[in-house]
């Protein structure tokens, strides 16, 4: 550290290039020869009382916002479609939308579903915690057992739960009911604290 502060200090610009260059090439060959054990020290932080509590809180902050959000859709009678994935990827649901990264916020969500909004009609996705595209077309179910009534969005919301394992939400316009889709299964009226314990249960 003192030859690189007498470099730059002198303003010795090839010293100063051979010496960050050493660095970083130490830096390389050090992470090459313990990958094996950083791998482990990463898994072991990953595991540790202080990282799982920052997870625990960052999933119950996410989990709180999207349950705002359908609270007030719900009062509001906004319809909105929402789905969570899981281990199977929805990328090729995510073509006909647009593309976002933002973090899962109540206000958020709200604008994108009100009625003014070009976005309202498509679904909207969320990976890993963070919106990741919005006016989405999904698949519709075509079981013949779904109730009649049920309208495009809800088809849709078991539509993308049969052909993938993902989570979705639908607020009903009509109704002013949240309803939460998985595996092909529909689950009407739904509180927003037994939605929150729904998806604690499924996405933990």
């Amino acid at each position: 550290m003192f030859v690189f502060a007498l470099a730059k200090r002198f303003e010795l610009f090839t010293l100063s290039w051979i010496f960050n260059s050493f660095i970083g090439s130490i830096v390389f060959v050090v992470i090459v020869i313990f990958q094996d054990d950083l791998r482990r020290l990463l898994l072991a932080l990953g595991r540790s009382p202080f990282f799982r509590k920052i997870s625990y809180l960052k999933e119950t902050l996410f989990l709180d916002e999207l349950t705002n959000a359908c609270l007030v859709m719900k009062k509001r009678t906004m319809g909105a479609l929402i789905v969570i994935e899981r281990e199977v990827g929805l990328e090729e649901f995510m073509e006909a939308g647009v593309r976002f990264d933002a973090e899962v916020n109540a206000e958020l969500v709200v604008s994108i579903f009100q009625f003014a909004s070009p976005l309202h009609d498509g679904a909207l996705i969320i990976r890993e915690g963070r919106i990741v595209s919005a006016g989405c077309v999904l698949p519709l179910t075509t079981a013949d057992e779904i109730d009649k009534s049920l309208g495009t969005r809800h088809r849709a919301a078991i539509g993308i739960t049969e052909v993938t394992d993902a989570v979705s939400i639908v607020v009903s316009e009509e109704r002013g009911i949240i309803s939460y889709a998985h595996h092909g299964q529909i689950y009407p009226n739904i509180s927003t604290d037994d939605l929150k314990k729904v998806l604690k249960e499924l996405l933990g």
